[in-house]
């Protein structure tokens, strides 16, 4: 999925086997949606080897996921980039939340999964005390925008500090480039990584367009440096550019 995952079990941990499956599913995974092999699901659907029909059923998952995101954010959320079929804005963090899933099947009940800086948190750090995550500042290499404090909560970042304006906005096909960070939080990851790819997209119209999403929540920071949140915005402010 062109990043690092990391993992962070606490106590209760997992037997090592459940974690190496999580990790090969994560690879199945992986080659299933990969834009870049010719064998991959995903391009032999693009294609037209393959049929919808014939495909797994993680693939017939994910692209409704797709098409439901796809009408919530009036477009602003696609999967055909630059004509080609490309769910990736929602593969990470379906991805990232069914490997949580795995882990508390499997009686982990406290543990992070980090794909990129896209997170799934799942219960406290320790007895009474939740999980603390750092929100890079894309203005500011190094520093932090905000820290989140929380339990049982996903985290998701767009932002174009590690790619430049990598997002499209689908309806004038131009760079995205009015915000230079989205940061939203909510109970699913594979919600909160996909609405923020399309926040990223809206721009301006982002504020307004997540207020109107139940549960969840945002921490932007415009191309100019200024900074907005929404009223529950479970974050510890630090300053910008320290």
């Amino acid at each position: 999925m062109g990043t690092v995952f990391s993992f962070d079990i606490r106590n209760p941990g997992v037997d090592p086997g459940v974690l190496q499956d999580v990790i090969d599913w994560l690879h199945a995974m992986d080659a299933m949606f990969s834009t870049y092999r010719a064998d991959s699901e995903i391009r032999r659907l693009d294609r037209g080897d393959l049929s919808l029909a014939q495909c797994s059923a993680e693939v017939h998952e994910v692209l409704a996921l797709c098409a439901e995101t796809a009408e919530v954010s009036v477009g602003y959320f696609t999967t055909r980039i630059n004509g080609n079929l490309d769910p990736s804005g929602m593969v990470k963090g379906w991805a990232i939340e069914k490997a949580s899933s795995m882990l508390r099947e499997a009686g982990s009940t406290a543990h992070a999964i980090n794909g990129g800086g896209d997170i799934q948190l799942a219960g406290d750090a320790a007895p009474g005390r939740p999980w603390s995550v750092g929100i890079a500042d894309p203005l500011h290499h190094g520093a932090l925008a905000t820290t989140v404090s929380g339990t049982e909560m996903a985290i998701a970042t767009s932002s174009t500090a590690e790619r430049g304006a990598h997002v499209i906005n689908p309806l004038t096909g131009t760079p995205a480039v009015a915000l230079a960070s989205i940061t939203l939080t909510g109970e699913h990851l594979s919600t909160v990584d996909a609405y923020a790819t399309a926040a990223l997209a809206m721009g301006e119209e982002a504020q307004s367009w997540i207020k109107a999403r139940p549960g969840i929540e945002a921490f932007a920071i415009t191309a100019t440096g200024k900074t907005w949140q929404t009223a529950h915005f479970p974050a510890n402010r630090t300053p910008l550019g320290k």
